[in-house]
C-alpha cells in the first residue's frame, strides 16, 4: 500500500487545530495554507502560502490582491485566486450586513471596519457614501466613483440625488488614500464643503466624511473639521 503524502497528515492537523482554537490557534501563513488545501487538493502548500504572505507583505496584503496579480503569482491557479477574492467579498458582505438597519454613530466600529475592508486595499482611489435614515440608520451604500477622487469628478449634485431616491436624511462620505496616508487633502476639505452644502439645501446632514489608508483612518467628525465643512 502506497504511502500517504507528508503533507496530507499536515493538513488534517491543520484543521484540527483550527476546529479546536480558530483563527487564534494558527499563524497567519498557516490560515492561507488551509484556505488553500480546498483549492489545491495534491500539493504540499505551506511554501505557496509563504511565498504569498512575503509577496503582498502580510495576509491583508493578500486578500487586497487583485484576481491578475494573485493568478500571477507562482503556483497559484485561477481556481485558488477566486477562492481569495470570494474570501474577502464574503468578509464585505458579512460587514456590510452587520452595519445595515444599526445606528450608525452608536456603532461607529462597524462602520469603519466596513469601510477600512472595502476600500483601504485599492490601488486607486474610491469614493462611497453610506446613506442613513431619520434614526441614522443605515439604509443601503454605493461606489459613486473610481478614479481620482476631487471636485471636478465627483459631483455633489449627484450624491444629493441617490440620497434623495433612497430617502435618506443623513450621509457619511468615505474614500480611501492609495498611497496610505489618510490625513485629508485641501481637495478633501473642499469636496467635503461643497457636498455639505448642497445636501443642506434639502435638509439633509453629512455626518461624517472618512478617509481610510492602509496605515489607518482619518475622520472629520472625530477631528471636528465637519463644522468648519459646513
Amino acid at each position: 500500500m502506497a504511502e500517504k503524502p507528508h503533507y496530507v497528515g499536515h493538513r488534517e492537523r491543520l484543521r484540527e487545530r483550527f476546529q479546536k482554537a480558530g483563527t487564534e490557534g494558527l499563524h497567519d501563513y498557516e490560515l492561507l495554507e488551509l484556505l488553500l488545501t480546498y483549492a489545491i487538493p495534491r500539493k504540499d502548500v505551506k511554501p505557496v502560502a509563504k511565498d504569498l504572505i512575503k509577496r503582498f507583505g502580510g495576509l491583508s496584503g493578500v486578500l487586497d490582491a487583485g484576481h491578475k496579480e494573485l493568478e500571477e503569482a507562482p503556483d497559484l491557479g485561477p481556481a485558488s485566486a477566486t477562492l481569495i477574492r470570494l474570501v474577502k467579498g464574503l468578509c464585505c458582505c458579512y460587514l456590510a450586513e452587520r452595519m445595515q438597519r444599526r445606528d450608525a454613530l452608536c456603532s461607529p466600529q462597524a462602520v469603519m471596519d466596513f469601510a477600512r475592508l472595502k476600500l483601504a486595499g485599492l490601488p486607486h482611489e474610491a469614493f462611497m457614501v453610506i446613506y442613513l435614515n431619520t434614526k441614522n440608520e443605515v439604509l443601503d451604500h454605493e461606489i459613486i466613483h473610481e478614479g481620482t477622487v476631487d471636485h471636478a469628478v465627483v459631483y455633489p449634485r449627484r450624491v444629493v440625488e441617490s440620497a434623495l431616491a433612497r430617502h435618506a436624511s443623513g450621509l457619511i462620505l468615505i474614500h480611501n488614500h492609495p498611497s496610505g496616508h489618510p490625513e485629508p487633502s485641501m481637495e478633501d476639505r473642499r469636496l467635503t464643503r461643497a457636498i455639505a452644502d448642497a445636501a443642506r439645501t434639502v435638509d439633509i446632514r453629512v455626518l461624517d466624511h472618512i478617509v481610510v489608508g492602509k496605515g489607518g483612518h482619518f475622520s472629520f467628525a472625530e477631528n471636528q473639521l465637519l463644522s468648519n465643512a459646513t
